[in-house]
């Protein structure tokens, strides 16, 4: 089987890079198995203090691979294909946020759709000035559902909403003015900026930042860790129904042929 991704472990820090740059780090099942059974593998290490995120290439994650999307919907089981892809990234997000130590996103380029969502659940996130967030799911047919808990929980409605119905590209500025970015850096400085905050967090102690961490999410207004990854659940479901329309269908083949959606009314 293709590596997509690669993890290590020295000094209390795991990192997990994505790599699939001639892919632009688009998410198969695959590749998202491999992601997690990393994360897990990771959180099994009673010497783990940080776990650090990034990927190689140009993007940092294009989101779903359209192309097995599409695959997908001309299989002879596409709804119970689409609710297994949908399962499966609910619980890469659910464990990722639920790591008992900080996490940090180191992110130079692109992330978009399901990459972004890999962000949102993320504690921390450092971005280059090339970095954009994007949402762009309804211009496909399809909805960012399993990303929305994530989303609103990390900027608020007003902000989420914007990104969910408009399609709106937020620039590294703005997703750090938004409360999605700690820092932004320039491209030839993000790796040093990146050391320096993994030293800054390594300066904690390990149950210091697990208790800390915790009470964040306890603190963390009407939605918690508990709501939170019940409503990633619950959008399992949606994000798969979501896949099964006309429109759905209609948005994937335009995109990957090139061309403007002809949307049913």
């Amino acid at each position: 089987m293709t590596q997509f991704v690669n993890s290590t472990f020295a000094d209390g820090v795991g990192r997990i890079v994505l790599d699939r740059p001639e892919k632009r780090n688009a998410l198969t099942r695959a590749f998202i198995e491999q992601l997690l059974a990393a994360v897990e593998t990771l959180r099994a290490n009673d010497e783990l203090r940080l776990l650090v995120l990034s990927s190689t290439g140009p993007v940092f994650c294009a989101g779903m691979d359209l192309g097995e999307m599409r695959e997908r919907a001309a299989s002879d089981q596409p709804q119970e294909e689409w609710s297994e892809d949908s399962r499966i990234l609910t619980e890469l997000f659910s464990t990722l946020y639920q790591l008992p130590v900080p996490t940090l996103a180191v992110v130079q380029g692109p992330a978009i759709a399901g990459g972004m969502g890999l962000v949102l659940a993320c504690d921390l996130v450092l971005a280059s000035e090339q970095a954009v967030f994007a949402l762009p799911e309804p211009v496909r047919g399809i909805t960012a559902a399993i990303v929305t808990p994530l989303l609103i929980h990390r900027v608020g409605v007003g902000p989420a909403t914007q990104l969910l119905l408009s399609g709106t590209r937020w620039s590294a500025d703005r997703a750090m003015t938004a409360g999605l970015c700690l820092d932004v850096a320039i491209a030839d400085n993000l790796a040093t900026r990146a050391t320096q905050a993994e030293k800054d967090i390594l300066q904690g102690a390990q149950s210091a930042l697990a208790i800390t961490k915790r009470h964040i999410a306890t603190c963390a207004g009407e939605m918690g860790a508990d709501e939170l990854v019940a409503k990633l659940k619950a959008s399992t479901t949606i994000s798969a129904e979501a896949r099964q329309t006309a429109d759905a269908q209609e948005g994937l083949d335009a995109f990957l042929e090139k061309r403007k959606p002809n949307w049913q009314v």
